[in-house]
């Protein structure tokens, strides 16, 4: 045990001394993340970036600063600020709910939380409307959200109610233990049956609303596999690895097959928009380990009208 934790008269406050058994220097972020386990690594690094971490006294403005032997740590976790978003009464499409965590199918064209041009109408808003409590980590604006989907992508998402569930599922996905399974027609001929798409992601050089592949970009790796031709159309399934922004409809446009109706990588045409208003990409199955009962949860999401019309569409054309 290389630390002691000192009792202080404030619940919000973490005062640790590091221990003089600590062989060797440590990542800060990853120091206080192994031994404080209600806090992610993710969170941890949030409270650094906002001021909350102080080394010797002195204030730690980087989650990659070293701790050594004999250092004090103190760590503060602010009180969680009111909510300020309003609960809206949305329908909501529910898999699977329980004390913990939900499972929703999101339906294409929503947003997941609010941000700049959509304050309200978001699946946030009908969360909130629905749950009494949701999960703090991802702060005020995205409260529960452990992962998310695209406005016009649709399909299965879990959203934690409380931080405990946030951190476990969170930690899951970036374990990759989590599996999350896409269906996509994409407008193209893929070779071969299946394959993997490794090629790193980062935001578009000159247009800052998409991302590209770059090779000094963030590691991303998606797995497909074919699931049925349509003529010079393609039903894939798509294994995501990592869960870069719009990686796969970025990694699809890369391979020279964009995703059917992809406004942004792609391109609406009218085989495509007289059934969908965005691209056909929908989160179909999503499997993870419960965080509390350690039951494997599958969820299936079943695919929206618009795109088994097309799909119908396709197959009497080919």
């Amino acid at each position: 045990m290389n630390l002691e934790i000192i009792p202080t008269a404030n619940n919000n406050t973490n005062l640790i001394k590091v221990g003089t058994d600590l062989i060797k220097s440590e990542r800060i972020d990853r120091f206080l993340a192994h031994h404080l386990t209600e806090l992610s690594r993710s969170r941890v690094q949030a409270l650094i970036d906002e001021g909350y971490v102080t080394v010797n006294d002195v204030l730690c403005n980087n989650k990659k600063d070293l701790i050594k032997a004999g250092d004090r740590i103190q760590l503060i976790t602010p009180d969680a600020t009111p909510l300020d978003i309003v609960a809206q009464e949305i329908p909501l499409d529910v898999l699977y709910e329980d004390e913990h965590l939900i499972v929703i199918n999101k339906a294409a064209g929503i947003v997941v939380h609010p941000a700049a041009g959509h304050s309200d109408g978001t699946l946030v808003n009908a969360l909130l409307a629905h749950c009494t409590e949701l999960s703090g980590i991802n702060g005020t604006q995205r409260p529960g959200i452990v992962h998310r989907l695209d406005k016009d992508t649709s399909g299965v998402m879990v959203v934690a109610k409380s931080d405990r569930a946030h951190q476990d599922l969170q930690a899951q996905i970036q374990a990759k233990t989590a599996r999350r399974e896409y269906l996509g027609i994409v407008r193209g001929v893929p070779k071969g049956e299946s394959g993997i798409i490794d090629a790193a992601i980062a935001r578009h050089k000159s247009d800052r609303k998409k991302m590209a592949v770059i090779a000094d970009g963030r590691k991303a790796i998606t797995h497909w596999q074919i699931q049925e031709r349509l003529g010079n159309y393609t039903l894939v399934k798509f294994d995501l690895e990592t869960g870069r922004t719009h990686q796969i409809r970025v990694h699809s446009a890369y391979m020279g097959w964009a995703i059917a109706g992809d406004p942004v990588y792609g391109y609406p045409n009218k085989e495509t928009s007289q059934y969908l208003t965005g691209q056909a990409l929908h989160a179909w199955r999503l499997t993870f380990t419960h965080p509390v009962s350690g039951a494997l949860i599958e969820n299936t999401a079943p695919l929206p009208e618009g795109f088994e019309k097309l799909l119908a569409f396709l197959r009497r054309r080919k």
